[in-house]
């Protein structure tokens, strides 16, 4: 992958996360699946694709992220969805594999202690709850595996 943009901007996102700065992180977040939308997978080798779903799965995980702390709810949701859909959908590991990457670099325990947070201490709709607690679940055996 020749641009890198997509990674800075996903690293970025991580950053903004930590520093508690959660329009920056959705902006920066927002600005990396704009450009990883470019890259079309059927013309992609599958090392490149793995690595822009990758970026994309962990884009997202922020962004789920710096939505709950800023009490967007239907947004926060809406990314899990599409999360846990072409995430879980694959079937083929690389889901797990992408949470096992995160934990073991440090970036899975913000994504996952915000969701506790707003699981335990919001008041959700049952929708919102179910597709949180499940990435929830997802967060905390790879944290259990590792």
């Amino acid at each position: 992958m020749a641009d890198r943009r997509p990674e800075k901007s996903c690293e970025q996102a991580c950053e903004s996360l930590k520093q508690q700065d959660y329009e920056v992180a959705v902006k920066h977040c927002t600005e990396a699946l704009l450009s990883l939308s470019q890259y079309p997978p059927a013309h992609l080798p599958e090392a490149c694709q793995a690595e822009i779903d990758r970026i994309k799965i962990e884009t997202l995980l922020y962004r789920i992220a710096s939505f709950l702390q800023l009490k967007k709810y239907g947004q926060a949701d809406e990314d899990c969805r599409h999360v846990l859909g072409e995430g879980l959908a694959k079937g083929d590991g690389s889901f797990r594999a992408v949470l096992c990457c995160m934990h073991l670099k440090g970036k899975l325990q913000i994504v996952s202690n915000v969701l506790s947070n707003s699981l335990m201490g919001e008041s959700l709709n049952g929708m919102v709850t179910k597709d949180l607690t499940r990435l929830k679940t997802l967060l905390a055996e790879t944290e259990v595996m590792m």
